[in-house]
C-alpha cells in the first residue's frame, strides 16, 4: 500500500496506509525499560544467593569424595603424616615405588579443588572425623569465615 500525503499548514504530512499499524512511543518504550530494571534488581539478589549455596553444595559434594578416595589411599598404602597435602590423592608420594603406586585417586588435578579454585585441605589427625578431615575453607580460602559462602566445609559435618 502506498502512503498517502496531505497539504496541512503548508507542510506535507504523511500517513500511513493502514491505521491499524502503531510503533511505540519513547515514553512507553523507557516505562517498560525501568519495569524490567526494578525486577532484575528485585530478583538478582535471590539468585545470587542461591549461587553461593550451590556452591556450597559442590563443596561438601566433592569433599565426600574426596574423603572417600583418601580411604582408598590408606587402605592401598598408609595414613599420611598430619601436614600432607590433598595433593597425595594426584602424585605419587617419593616413598611409594612406582611398582606399588595404585594411583592416582581422583580423575584430575582439578578434582583437588573447591568450586572457588582453591585446593582442599587435608587435616591428619581429624577435628570433625578421627582419622582425617577434607576441608574447603569457602570463598575467602582462609580458616573461619564471617558469612555463609567464607565458612569452612568438612566433610561429615553437618552445616
Amino acid at each position: 500500500m502506498a502512503a498517502k500525503t496531505r497539504k496541512k499548514g503548508g507542510f506535507m504530512e504523511r500517513r500511513n496506509a493502514s491505521p491499524g499499524r502503531r510503533a511505540f512511543t519513547i515514553t512507553e518504550i523507557i516505562v517498560v525499560v525501568i519495569i524490567i530494571g526494578v525486577l532484575a534488581a528485585v530478583i538478582a539478589p535471590r539468585f545470587l544467593g542461591r549461587v553461593g549455596q550451590s556452591k556450597r553444595a559442590v563443596a561438601a559434594s566433592n569433599a565426600a569424595s574426596l574423603a572417600t578416595a583418601m580411604k582408598l589411599f590408606v587402605h592401598d598404602n598408609y595414613m599420611p603424616e598430619p601436614g600432607s597435602s590433598i595433593e597425595i590423592l594426584w602424585n605419587r608420594p617419593g616413598d611409594i615405588e612406582e611398582s606399588q603406586w595404585k594411583g592416582p585417586y581422583v580423575e584430575s588435578y582439578d578434582a583437588l579443588k573447591d568450586p572457588w579454585g582453591n585446593l582442599y585441605v587435608l587435616v591428619i589427625p581429624g577435628q570433625v572425623n578421627h582419622d582425617f578431615d577434607i576441608m574447603s575453607y569457602g570463598r575467602d580460602g582462609q580458616p573461619g569465615g564471617n558469612d555463609d559462602e567464607s565458612r569452612d566445609i568438612v566433610h561429615g559435618q553437618k552445616n
